[in-house]
């Protein structure tokens, strides 16, 4: 037993635990909640670890160099079994540190910035109106999953990356697979699959250009030397996993929650401007992606105790957007709340880089939802809805609605 594996070897609550709610935290959570901004639970593998609960501590801990998002690094921390056999591989943006992590996100800044999202906002809307005529015209029940908050971000980001739509059903279930894979037989298997096509597409678009970040990728970072073939090949895999998989559980769980909030649809009903206010607060209420993984580089002193160099860090985004010295009445759904300085996005330099599209996908697609069908309401009782296990990015599989 390592150093920081003794230091810690009084954890016994394992992390992370399935939610019993679709958008409440599990329930053996609430042990952690207001005592400390810091805690000790288990990994599966036995491992120790931190678990920051605080919305300061938590907020300056993700800002802090001294903890590291290197996944390349042999004892970074895994907290999901079927990803333990892909020790070494740090994936561009989101696994990597500073210098390489500046440097990959300052090539991708101004294909996401909020002048560009406004401008594929009629597409996004158009996009929007299509699927629920689609959907209206075949009538109830209807799985709001499968038949509008899958296709929606997925439309999405295949049109800003340049990656064919046609090829969506492969690309959807591989993506699956990836993150929700039950073995890390299956998941590797889906890496590989999506990695020979990514890597087919990129050599197809260097023959023949088109539009999309991709391209623009390929024409003015790979052609000038600053990227090769697979960093090319894996950032797009990271964009488009990440492009789609975050905000589908984001546009359901954010209908879901309202449908069982019918008084806070009223807020958009009587007003469509205070939709961006309520995606904020969906954001914050329900926590899609339930924690951050670190590692710490040097000993960080916080709230009383000392992370050791070389210990595990998770940092609950779901408790830190229910802190109640941060929120008031941190478990109350309110449409109302000025939530903008939540975490539903992370914070620090790894912030979602995707934040503004996934902003305008939601925005559209839930104020659009609620305008056209004011009465959607659940087709079967909320604990029947299937939801997903707590190490995956949260969200119902199926979600029946009805009108």
């Amino acid at each position: 037993m390592t150093e920081a594996e003794i230091r810690l070897s009084r954890a016994s609550a394992s992390f992370p635990q399935d939610r019993t709610c679709p958008y409440q935290p599990p329930r053996a959570y609430a042990q952690w909640r207001g005592e400390s901004p810091l805690t000790k639970v288990t990994l599966f593998d036995g491992r120790p670890a931190w678990l920051v609960t605080g919305h300061a501590e938590g907020r300056a801990l993700l800002v802090d160099p001294r903890l590291s998002s290197d996944w390349g690094h042999p004892v970074f921390p895994v907290v999901v079994q079927r990803t333990e056999g892909r020790g070494g591989l740090a994936f561009p943006l989101i696994g990597v540190d500073d210098p390489l992590h500046a440097r990959q996100r300052r090539m991708l800044i101004p294909s996401f910035g909020v002048k560009r999202m406004n401008a594929i906002r009629p597409r996004l809307q158009s996009l929007v109106d299509k699927l629920l005529d689609d959907m209206l015209a075949k009538g109830p029940v209807a799985d709001l999953v499968s038949a509008f908050a899958l296709p929606v971000p997925s439309m999405a980001i295949c049109e800003l990356l340049g990656v064919p739509y046609g090829d969506h059903d492969f690309f959807e279930e591989c993506s699956r697979n990836f993150v929700g894979a039950a073995t890390s037989a299956e998941a590797d298997a889906a890496f590989a699959e999506l990695c020979t096509y990514l890597h087919g597409l990129v050599v197809k678009k260097r023959a023949e250009p088109a539009d999309g970040l991709l391209d623009e990728l390929i024409a003015r970072q790979l052609a000038e030397g600053h990227l090769d073939h697979d960093e090319v090949v894996m950032i797009a895999l990271v964009l488009l996993v990440a492009g789609h998989e975050t905000t589908v559980n984001a546009i359901a769980l954010g209908a879901l929650t309202l449908v069982q909030h019918p008084e806070q649809i009223e807020v958009l009903l009587r007003d469509p401007a205070a939709v961006s206010g309520v995606v904020e607060e969906l954001l914050r209420f329900t926590s899609v992606s339930d924690y951050i993984v670190r590692m710490a580089k040097e000993d960080i002193e916080v709230g009383g105790e000392t992370i050791k160099a070389g210990d595990a860090v998770l940092v609950s985004i779901s408790l830190m957007n229910r802190d109640a010295r941060a929120y008031e009445n941190p478990d109350v759904f309110d449409a109302r709340r000025n939530a903008r300085h939540h975490v539903g996005f992370g914070h620090g330099i790894h912030q979602c880089l995707g934040q503004n599209l996934a902003r305008a996908e939601l925005e559209i697609a839930l104020g659009t939802l609620f305008a056209r069908i004011p009465g959607l309401r659940l087709a079967v009782p909320l604990e029947e809805v299937p939801i997903k296990a707590g190490h995956d990015a949260q969200g119902p599989i199926e979600l029946p609605v009805t009108w």
